[in-house]
């Protein structure tokens, strides 16, 4: 997503050389202060408060879908959730009156269609159970193991990700005190289009940036964000997955993107010889959580001791790497890091 060296007014389309405003949304193109239609008043308080920025109509539509997206499939499971009910409590009067029938499966006394229809919904409700249940099983044997690994203190396990010496809060599993991975079954992820190629490890350089969506603060929601971020990389950008290796959700959990081993899609030029991490949010004008940070920590260090990544590792910004890209721009996320070991601005 390459910009042009001359930037146009999303409105009059002439160029903007003189006091343009950019849009905070995921575009970031920019617009003449005249043409955004706000007042001088408005224009003012957008430069001088820090977390209050500007978005085009277009971004503003774009957001708007998302939200209306994200509460039709709540509506759906709750209208799922109601219908389960009701085949529920049917089914409890079928058996009743079933006691009274001569043959096992069918009533005769009811229409053959009904009959017909409570046998396909049965079977879906089975389908659906079996996913439920597979999905719950996975992350709740992972979370068993990692509690039970981290009491004992006997040596890390490689497969469960989780450090030897970490302090596990049971009330706050997945907030960033313990490294939490959710695995791509866990947030619905497709298949990737090909097979991808392996990473040469360990890597000598890890690169952060944002997802430039919505945030997230609880599971729920940065699954539909990182779900909905695989379908634009693949459908809109025509990529063979999510461009990145791992996701870090402000609930605290690492999303499994790429994983360890497999070249990202992250950034032209760089992708061979580094891992990504990349933030779900803007981060413009919002730092990331404490969360976010602490378990960024730990997957570092995590990354080190299974030799994914190189000891002497260098933790840069795609923003350093590309300045000129407007998706990069995420000042906030790089100052978070000004003080680690390992970052740095020049490569």
């Amino acid at each position: 997503m390459s910009r042009s060296a001359f930037q146009f007014c999303l409105k009059c389309r002439d160029l903007t050389n003189l006091d343009p405003i950019q849009c905070d949304g995921v575009c970031g193109r920019v617009c003449h202060r005249r043409c955004t239609g706000l007042s001088e008043q408005q224009l003012n308080i957008i430069q001088t408060i820090p977390n209050i920025g500007w978005r085009c109509d277009s971004c503003l539509e774009q957001a708007k879908n998302n939200q209306q997206l994200f509460h039709k499939l709540e509506l759906s499971v709750r209208q799922h959730e109601k219908r389960l009910e009701i085949l529920e409590a049917g089914l409890v009067r079928h058996d009743k009156v079933n006691e009274s029938c001569k043959e096992p499966v069918l009533c005769p006394f009811l229409p053959h269609s009904i009959s017909r229809k409570a046998i396909i919904i049965t079977a879906i409700f089975v389908v659906l159970t079996i996913i439920l249940g597979v999905i719950l099983g996975t992350t709740t044997n992972l979370f068993g193991k990692t509690l039970n690994k981290s009491k004992l203190g006997d040596g890390d396990d490689s497969r469960l990700n989780i450090p030897i010496n970490s302090t596990i809060d049971r009330d706050n599993i997945g907030g960033g005190l313990v490294l939490r991975f959710v695995p791509r079954a866990a947030w619905l992820a497709q298949p990737p289009q090909k097979v991808l190629p392996n990473l040469d490890l360990p890597v000598p350089m890890v690169i952060v940036l944002p997802t430039n969506s919505e945030n997230c603060s609880f599971q729920a929601q940065c699954v539909f964000r990182v779900r909905f971020l695989q379908t634009y990389n693949i459908e809109s950008q025509q990529l063979d997955d999510i461009a990145f290796n791992f996701l870090i959700g402000g609930d605290g959990n690492v999303y499994v993107g790429r994983g360890w081993e497999t070249v990202g899609a992250h950034m032209i030029g760089y992708n061979t010889r580094s891992l990504s991490l990349g933030y779900i949010g803007y981060f413009r004008h919002q730092q990331p959580s404490p969360k976010q940070l602490n378990v960024t920590r730990l997957l570092l260090e995590e990354g080190v001791k299974l030799g994914k990544i190189a000891t002497n590792y260098i933790l840069v910004g795609a923003g350093s790497l590309e300045p000129g890209q407007t998706e990069y721009n995420a000042e906030q996320l790089y100052q978070s890091f000004s003080n680690w070991t390992h970052w740095t601005t020049v490569v």
